[in-house]
């Protein structure tokens, strides 16, 4: 039995054009869309009426777009842009009842499988109530038995509630008291001290951690405001502690500067002198070994004691503690400011040095030039250690920095200092702690050339104050010398003043006792030239730069010529009313002087470390030769002063004497008696060579004071009685001329004799002349050479006028006699007649 339904005709919505109709499979749907539409279009576009009908590519696409189901928003959108929807309606009301159309239809041709469709929803929906009534049970069946399930599930709920509760409960307690001992140990941090503040820091770091990083808060309110107030008051309590305590590390790093300065130049000097004494030791090893000696094993020992030296001295001049440095570095780090305190440090050191430099300003440079020295040197030893293990709390530019501004106010000071020094000894005191310094600094990486350079531009001037002081102290001993030979009682007073200065004659020591051949003026001068050799080396050695030797031996040269030299000659020309004596050991003295010229030059070479062979190659002439010219020179002027004055006696000489004076003329005799007291002394003093010289001298001017007593004006006429006494005078003068000749053979002065009798040549010719029976074999060229070559045609004739004159008064008596004219007479007549027409 069929049961019959009417069925309602429900239009489609437009808006889904592509829904499947239930029955109809949807190739047929396709099929009877396309038949409808294309029956449609027709009376689509005949109710168009009067409006433009829209064109058949625009109603193929609107079919087309329909059928597929597309968006017709754009077809809309493009109609009422035109102004023109009328046609889109009128086509889209065509396909709706193309649509209603086609629905019907589809309808009456599937109504059947609709009824059967029907009667299987009512058989389903019987067989739901039965399920229904099914469900139903079984769901009051289950709650029945599900009750006791349920009350134990709420037990569960509600114990698992409690446990959540009190593990909560616990966790929060357990925060709470891992808080409070942090908190705890903070405390026990902070009361121990600066030194603890670190771990008090770690501490306050983890409460903060542990407040910050958990989601949750607090369940005690007071005690999460109590730590959130604390935390802070512990950072600033730190960063204030660790200030004040790096406050004082400041006050007393500056102390310490000080003493570990001083402790370094010292150790510096230390090392020095440790080094000059091993120079000093290899001295001799450098002399006494040869190419082909076997010494090379005292020169690698030498050589491994100047290591070791080396070795020493290169280790910390002394130990400082950095501790609370350290610290307060790494509290800042800790406290994240870590860049401030560096700023910090940077610009409190350079208050502090600029604080050093003020150390000068109170006292005078010369009392105050150390510890000005010594804070810089401890201020950038300290630095240097910083540097090198603060962690990067300096830069090498901010130590370089610091290290130009000290340099450029230490050679302010020194040039300012230097400019107004006048003692020589003032400028080497400083200027050898300027060295040292340097020296130290050089040690710890500092560069130290500009300073150097500004202790070697005032070399000159030290040398020329140096220069001053030498010539004052060297006037002075001329001065207070009386020029007498120097008494030497005890044997360290001949290893003072005679084999320090490498002035012994003889390598054997004398008895005491023991008579000097100097004067007290040369050990005083070779004591002061020692000084000033010693004073150079040393400003040259450790402030003056570039070779030393040269430098040193230049500035020898100037002081012995300039100072020494220059004073003797000085005291030489004054006279400064010296007697012969005293001149005889001023020239004596010069003697011993050149010894100790060569005794300064090897002085000078061992100072500087140069071989004594390269300075005996280079060995100069006697810088002193002036003034040993000079002292010969006023030897030789008062000598002859003193033979003048016994010469003067002459004029008590009976020129025209008929008998010849029986031994000699008195003068001859006192010039000979003296001459050989004064010889006696002075062979003891003098060098054969000086001796030699003054007394040829002397015996020239002999020689020319007796030409002059026979050209005296005084002198009219002199008898051959007073040519024989002459002539004695000049045996004696001979005679001693002779004698004197014989010390300097044993000298090798081969030479000797001949020089000393051709002193005397000149009267010994006049006076063999005026005695020879034929005067007029002057005349004769050949005779002349030989015999008479030292003679004057003029003073022969002048002479012989004089001895004319008297051998006329001598002969006249025989004149009326007519006896035989005298040949003597004639030869000498001629001799005369021809020297005047000769003239």
């Amino acid at each position: 039995m069929f049961l019959l339904v009417a069925i309602p005709t429900v239009p489609f919505p437009l808006s889904c054009p592509t829904r499947q109709l239930p029955f109809l499979p949807q190739p047929q749907l396709l099929q009877i869309s396309m038949r409808r539409k294309l029956a449609g279009d027709a009376p689509a576009s005949a109710s168009a009426g009067g409006g433009s009908a829209p064109s058949e590519a625009d109603l193929a696409q609107l079919s087309t777009a329909i059928s597929a189901g597309e968006d017709l928003g754009p077809f809309v959108r493009r109609a009422f842009a035109c102004g023109r929807p009328e046609p889109l309606l009128s086509s889209l009301r065509a396909v709706a009842r193309d649509r209603e159309s086609e629905i019907e239809e589809l309808c009456r041709a599937h109504f059947h499988d609709f009824i059967r469709a029907v009667d299987d929803l009512r058989s389903l929906l019987a067989d739901a109530e039965v399920l229904k009534g099914s469900l139903s049970a079984s769901h009051s069946a289950l709650l029945s038995s599900s009750a006791p399930l349920l009350a134990s599930l709420e037990s569960f709920l509600a114990a698992r509630a409690l446990a959540g509760n009190l593990s909560s409960a616990l966790a929060s307690s357990h925060r709470c008291v891992r808080l409070l001992a942090l908190a705890a140990r903070a405390n026990d941090h902070l009361q121990a001290g600066n030194h603890s503040l670190y771990l008090a820091l770690r501490a306050v770091d983890a409460i903060d951690l542990n407040l910050a990083s958990r989601p949750d808060p607090l369940p005690l309110p007071a005690l999460r405001r109590m730590l959130l107030s604390l935390v802070p008051a512990v950072r600033v309590h730190a960063e204030r502690e660790i200030s004040r305590e790096f406050a004082d590390w400041m006050v007393s790093i500056r102390a310490a500067s000080r003493h570990l300065g001083q402790v370094a130049i010292g150790r510096s000097a230390a090392a020095r002198q440790r080094q000059e004494e091993l120079r000093s030791k290899h001295r001799p090893l450098e002399e006494s070994i040869t190419l082909d000696d076997d010494g090379a094993g005292d020169l690698d020992d030498f050589a491994a004691a100047t290591a070791t030296s080396d070795g020493s001295d290169g280790a910390a001049a002394a130990s400082f503690d950095l501790t609370q440095l350290y610290r307060a570095m790494h509290i800042h780090q800790t406290l994240a400011l870590g860049e401030r305190f560096k700023k910090y440090y940077l610009e409190n050191r350079k208050l502090q040095l600029t604080s050093d430099f003020d150390v000068i300003a109170a006292t005078p440079f010369l009392e105050s030039h150390q510890v000005f020295f010594a804070q810089i040197a401890g201020f950038f030893i300290v630095e240097d250690r910083v540097f090198r293990t603060g962690g990067g709390l300096t830069s090498r530019v901010d130590v370089d920095a610091l290290w130009e501004a000290a340099l450029g106010k230490m050679i302010s000071v020194l040039e300012d200092n230097f400019s107004r020094m006048q003692t020589a000894n003032h400028l080497l005191l400083i200027t050898d702690y300027a060295a040292l310094l340097a020296a130290t600094m050089r040690r710890y990486s500092y560069p130290v050339g500009m300073l150097l350079d500004v202790l070697a531009k005032h070399r000159d001037k030290y040398h020329d104050l140096l220069l001053a002081d030498c010539r004052r102290q060297v006037a002075e001993a001329l001065a207070a010398d009386k020029f007498d030979q120097m008494l030497m009682r005890k044997e360290y007073e001949y290893s003072m003043n005679v084999l320090a200065f490498g002035i012994q004659s003889s390598d054997i020591t004398p008895a005491f006792p023991y008579v000097a051949p100097f004067s007290c003026t040369v050990p005083d001068i070779c004591r002061i030239v020692r000084s000033f050799i010693e004073d150079s080396v040393s400003f040259m050695a450790h402030g003056g730069g570039g070779d030393t030797y040269a430098a040193v031996k230049k500035y020898l040269g100037r002081i012995l010529s300039e100072v020494v030299n220059a004073s003797i000659q000085k005291l030489v020309d004054s006279g400064s009313g010296l007697s012969v004596s005293q001149a005889m050991q001023v020239a004596a003295n010069m003697s011993i002087m050149e010894r100790a010229c060569e005794f300064f030059t090897r002085h000078a070479a061992q100072l500087c470390g140069v071989p004594l062979r390269a300075v005996e190659r280079g060995r100069r002439d006697f810088p002193l030769r002036k003034s040993r010219d000079a002292a010969e020179a006023l030897l030789l002027r008062l000598l002859c002063s003193k033979v003048d004055e016994f010469m003067r006696q002459s004029d008590g000489v009976n020129w025209i004497a008929d008998d010849p004076p029986a031994g000699g003329n008195e003068y001859a005799n006192e010039v000979t008696i003296y001459l050989e007291t004064l010889t006696s002394t002075a062979q003891q003093i003098l060098p054969l060579p000086v001796l030699r010289r003054v007394l040829v001298a002397v015996l020239v001017h002999i020689s020319e004071r007796i030409i002059a007593l026979f050209l005296n004006d005084s002198v009219k006429r002199f008898s051959a009685s007073a040519v024989i006494g002459i002539d004695t005078d000049l045996k004696m003068f001979e005679s001693f001329a002779e004698n004197m000749s014989s010390l300097f053979l044993d000298s090798h002065q081969d030479s000797a004799a001949s020089e000393m009798k051709s002193a005397l040549v000149e009267p010994r010719q006049l006076v063999n002349l005026l005695m020879s029976n034929s005067p007029e074999n002057f005349l004769n060229p050949v005779i002349r050479e030989k015999s008479y070559n030292k003679l004057d045609y003029k003073k022969v004739a002048i002479i012989s006028e004089k001895f004319r004159d008297t051998s006329e008064s001598y002969f006249s008596t025989f004149g009326t006699r007519g006896a035989r004219q005298n040949p003597k007479k004639k030869s000498l007549d001629t001799l005369i007649k021809r020297l005047r027409e000769a003239s």
